[in-house]
């Protein structure tokens, strides 16, 4: 089943309910700050296991206490869709769990 790309009307309804998400090019973005090396560590894993469930993968950066996703849909042309949302909104409630602002 092919997925469609959002319309920007679509993106920016649906940025308003992600706070600290936004679109760089064409790809959803967000870091997060954590308390120390070992939080942030733990969260890329968490969030790797959520990309294997959702088999959709983001470009994940890990620095000492940050952690920094990109993602688009390549099956889209690279564009951002629901799926990037979805996996956007896993990612914000991992976050949530983690303590990362």
């Amino acid at each position: 089943m092919p997925v469609e790309p959002l319309s920007q009307k679509e993106i920016e309804d649906r940025l308003a309910e992600l706070p600290g998400w936004s679109v760089e090019g064409d790809r959803l973005t967000r870091s997060f700050r954590l308390g120390s090396h070992f939080a942030a560590t733990a969260m890329v894993v968490h969030i790797a296991q959520v990309q294997e469930e959702l088999n959709h993968h983001s470009d994940l950066t890990l620095g000492y206490n940050t952690v920094s996703l990109a993602v688009n849909t390549h099956s889209a042309g690279g564009a951002v869709t629901g799926k990037d949302f979805e996996l956007a909104r896993r990612v914000q409630d991992l976050a949530g769990v983690h303590g990362a602002s």
